[in-house]
């Protein structure tokens, strides 16, 4: 589908890498065309803005199921997808009929699954899946453990120039444990791995990174001593980065009390000090990225004992809202949000959007940073309704999106 006329959105505030900026945007042919001092031209639809904020559409790493309406009330406009699918994302055919599948409205990203059937063993064809269309290689939702299968990844990576996205888990120390060790599990008798599984995966995983000359991305760095390692890689030279998701930034392991099954996590949820660390580390850069992990699982899934629940929460309409939490607390300003939400992400999967910027793609959010609403589980429009943030309230809501100037 392409823009059948130009648009102007004019009266609002243009979030801009580095600056807010009151002006208008315009968007012609699929592209921003020109921003700041802007007037329609004759033949333009106009939108007006009455000063909400014009932002770029989000681009959101590291989800698991491909929601459209989900993503489009949290203003996501392009999702990368994580190969964890049924099946797995390790052939080209399956790769490309997924690069296919969310347009014109939602272009979706795939990621490579790393290894065969994601056994973390034989490595997948890669450069066949970058050609169709890949635009990183996942290990998918567990560690590869097999640290001579990690770095022949690594290295082919680097040398295909694809980002690798891990996730940080030692298995070995993991095992079957639902909850982080500490007083909450023990309270309540979960199997627990102690928090220092991640820094053991990250420690191993950078070290090889660092042998190989590649590029690595952390999906979720979630404990103090996992970015105190992210930090001294960068110091070193590293080319490493960091994400995370909204349920680490603002919850901790006291959220899985009464055995609340949506705060069923991986990683899990941990204690109130690496919770801290996390919000520290967005605040000084140590993340780059805040990714929803958009993981709907129906009741078959959640409505278990704790211990038999699957992992995992709808995360894509809380996104938006719970990065601008973290703007009115002062942690950051909405510039750095939205390099968090789109910008960084977009450079990580080497795509022209994320940003706003003449001759990127106008993939554009309108966005009423203040508008109050409420978490519903029983209301919400992803595929299932799995989410640890249930009632809580919320300010921000998408209200316009514009898929490559077309509105969504």
């Amino acid at each position: 589908m392409k823009q059948a006329r130009p648009i102007t959105i004019t009266g609002g505030k243009l979030v801009l890498a580095g600056e807010l900026r009151d002006g208008a945007i315009r968007l012609a042919g699929g592209r921003i065309e020109a921003l700041g001092d802007v007037r329609a031209q004759d033949g333009d639809e106009v939108v007006e803005a009455r000063g909400k904020l014009i932002a770029p559409g989000l681009i959101d790493c590291g989800v698991f199921a491909v929601d459209k309406p989900a993503f489009h009330f949290g203003g996501i406009t392009r999702a990368a997808l994580m190969p964890d699918q049924q099946p797995p994302l390790d052939l080209p055919s399956r790769v490309t009929h997924i690069a296919r599948s969310g347009k014109p409205d939602l272009w979706v990203h795939p990621l490579a699954a790393a290894t065969r059937g994601l056994a973390g063993e034989a490595m997948a064809e890669l450069a066949l899946m970058r050609e169709a269309g890949a635009r990183g290689v996942a290990t998918g939702r567990r560690w590869i453990g097999d640290s001579g299968a990690m770095l022949r990844l690594l290295s082919y990576a680097a040398m295909l120039d694809l980002p690798v996205i891990a996730h940080a888990e030692d298995a070995g120390l993991a095992g079957e444990a639902v909850a982080t060790a500490g007083e909450m599990a023990t309270r309540m008798g979960l199997p627990a791995a102690p928090a220092e599984a991640e820094a053991l995966a990250i420690a191993r995983d950078l070290a090889l990174a660092e042998l190989a000359g590649a590029r690595l991305h952390i999906r979720q760095v979630t404990t103090r001593a996992g970015l105190a390692l992210v930090r001294q890689a960068r110091a070193r030279g590293l080319c490493v980065t960091a994400g995370v998701t909204p349920a680490h930034i603002h919850l901790s392991d006291l959220a899985i009390g009464d055995f609340r099954s949506f705060a069923r996590l991986s990683p899990p949820l941990r204690s109130e000090d690496d919770r801290q660390a996390v919000r520290e580390a967005i605040a000084d850069g140590t993340i780059d990225i805040i990714a929803s992990g958009h993981d709907p699982r129906g009741p078959e899934d959640k409505r278990l004992p704790f211990a038999d629940a699957a992992p995992g929460m709808a995360g894509a309409e809380v996104l938006l809202a719970t990065t601008l939490g973290l703007v009115r607390d002062g942690v950051i300003d909405l510039p750095r949000a939205f390099a968090l939400l789109a910008g960084n992400p977009g450079r990580l999967l080497g795509v022209e959007a994320g940003e706003l910027r003449e001759g990127a793609e106008a993939d554009i959010a309108l966005i009423d940073a203040e508008r109050p609403w409420i978490v519903d589980s029983r209301k919400m429009a992803a595929t299932a309704g799995n989410t640890p943030f249930d009632g809580q309230p919320m300010q921000g809501r998408v209200e316009g999106l514009w898929k490559g100037g077309v509105r969504v």
